[in-house]
């Protein structure tokens, strides 16, 4: 029997004897020397770690775990905020993975932004000072760097070949606990997910079972062929079984811009729109219903007023929100693009110039 097949047996059995809470849905954001200076090697395939099982006789991702841990650190944060009556300090904790050995490290924006002291603490027992190379808020993706050199790492990769139902693991400090990254298995929930935390939306997300908590975000979201798929980054409160991380396919070009130039650039079309449903009674299934928009933007200049209803960018279907700003996204500033919409019952295409984003 394969390793996910004997994993699907265990797990389902584990869930048949448990509870799970029903509650309000909030959403909010998670947050010895160096092995190698290479990436981890190939993991061995699902018929070969099939042969290592544990004392029970149930195989073991024991060796997937040993190969992923050294290149995961724990972040901790420090800021000297001011009170009504005294200062007080604020502290943090979250999770990262080395992505380049001369000391690069990706995490998530919001465990490091606002703080001006930050410690990466390396699983040999190490610890660096870190700065902030650059960091994208839309995202919630950023990237440190610490004075070492020869570090362990991994590239995330992966991510577009993902199912759901596949196995990963969540790896990082959840909680701040002492003693080394915490591991947890789950499955791929969902693909393409988008959610609404403190910080604002975010889009194309991974949604797993596997659990995570406070402290896991910026760590990875592992396969099981060692596949770095995801960057954990936020949680569902007071649910089981809800997390979320951003895949590797949406935070490799985000974190090599941040190496390069510290920030990542994206287009501005200039308006806010909102997804359309039947239940509008616009006449329409689906598209990008116009809610909001500067009088300077690209988008008021070429015709497009709020109320209509756009319906594809360069010929691509925008059936809603995330895949109208997955295609947007898509552009660089200074491209000319046409956009298709609705207007007062008719169809209009219109062609505008798009203009970079302020960050």
């Amino acid at each position: 029997m394969t390793l996910r097949a004997v994993l699907g047996l265990t797990i389902l059995a584990l869930l048949a004897v448990s509870s799970v809470a029903c509650a309000r849905q909030t959403l909010a954001p998670t947050g010895a020397d160096a092995p190698t200076q290479t990436p981890a090697a190939p993991l061995p395939t699902t018929e070969s770690q099939g042969q290592l099982p544990d004392s029970n006789g149930l195989p073991s991702i024991a060796s997937l775990v040993e190969r992923i841990r050294p290149s995961v650190v724990s972040i901790t944060t420090e800021a000297v905020r001011r009170g009504m009556f005294r200062n007080f300090t604020d502290e943090g904790a979250g999770s990262g993975i080395i992505i380049r050995p001369d000391g690069l490290i990706a995490t998530n924006a919001h465990v490091i932004s606002g703080f001006d002291g930050i410690q990466v603490h390396l699983d040999d027992g190490r610890t660096f000072d870190a700065e902030i190379v650059g960091q994208d808020l839309i995202s919630d993706l950023a990237v440190l760097r610490i004075g070492a050199e020869d570090l362990p790492y991994v590239v995330p990769t992966g991510s577009d070949a993902l199912r759901v139902g596949d196995w990963v693991l969540a790896v990082g400090n959840a909680v701040a606990l002492r003693g080394g990254p915490t591991v947890t298995l789950g499955i791929v929930s969902g693909r393409d997910r988008t959610i609404t935390t403190e910080l604002g939306q975010l889009f194309d997300l991974i949604q797993t079972d596997a659990a995570i908590n406070a402290g896991n975000s910026g760590g990875p979201l592992v396969d099981l062929d060692g596949n770095v798929v995801g960057i954990n980054t936020a949680i569902m409160r007071q649910a089981q079984g809800i997390g979320f991380a951003v895949s590797s396919y949406v935070a490799v070009p985000i974190l090599d811009s941040l190496i390069e130039t510290g920030r990542y650039i994206r287009p501005l079309i200039g308006l806010t729109g909102a997804d359309v449903t039947p239940a509008l009674g616009l006449g329409l299934d689906e598209g990008v219903l116009v809610t909001s928009m500067p009088r300077g933007g690209p988008a008021y200049a070429s015709g497009i007023r709020v109320g209509d209803i756009i319906t594809s960018l360069n010929g691509i279907p925008t059936a809603d929100m995330p895949s109208f700003l997955s295609t947007l996204w898509s552009f660089r500033p200074g491209d000319e693009i046409s956009v298709a919409f609705q207007s007062g019952g008719k169809t209009r295409t219109v062609k505008l110039t798009l203009i970079e984003r302020p960050q």
